[in-house]
């Protein structure tokens, strides 16, 4: 595949970062070099969203999971601030659950999904289990694929997995 700027046309990113991360792209074999232009985007993108999904995606697939994490919570922080969102949950779910078909709260969502995933990876069980769980209770279909890792992370040890 030919990676061009025009191949991040949707971005709303200066020239620089989006050659940052076609840099990021082309050197994807060279982990150090990669990351280097990644957190090069990062750094001179501030907190625009496009450029915070594809820097989670990219440190997901390099497994670099702390990173992926910092991320996700950058996304999620940033959603909080931009839609006057609480920090308690029992002041959160109702507006999420009445809100979840909006783009932004549907970020905060999926995002809330990936960083469970992340921290399953790192092996912070109660924590995924937890951010899934919450999620699952706003919408309990596949939608989000909460309920999904929220079974995977809940389910009994079969005695195969003994």
């Amino acid at each position: 595949m030919n990676l061009t700027e025009e191949t991040f046309s949707w971005y709303q990113v200066p020239k620089h970062v989006k050659s940052l991360l076609l840099l990021a792209a082309e050197n994807w074999e060279n982990t150090c070099a990669s990351e280097q232009y990644m957190n090069q985007a990062l750094s001179q993108a501030g907190d625009n969203t496009d450029v915070l999904i594809g820097a989670y995606r990219y440190f997901f697939y390099k497994k670099n999971y702390p990173m992926a994490l910092k991320i996700a919570e950058k996304v999620l922080e940033k959603v909080k601030r931009l839609e006057k969102l609480p920090d308690d949950w029992q002041q959160l779910k109702p507006i999420l659950s009445s809100r979840k078909d909006e783009p932004n709260i549907r970020l905060y969502l999926s995002t809330c999904v990936a960083s469970g995933f992340v921290l399953a990876r790192l092996g912070e069980l109660e924590k995924a289990r937890e951010l899934t769980h919450r999620v699952k209770e706003i919408s309990d279909t596949s939608e989000f694929s909460a309920s999904t890792i929220n079974d995977i992370l809940t389910r009994p040890a079969d005695d195969d997995d003994e």
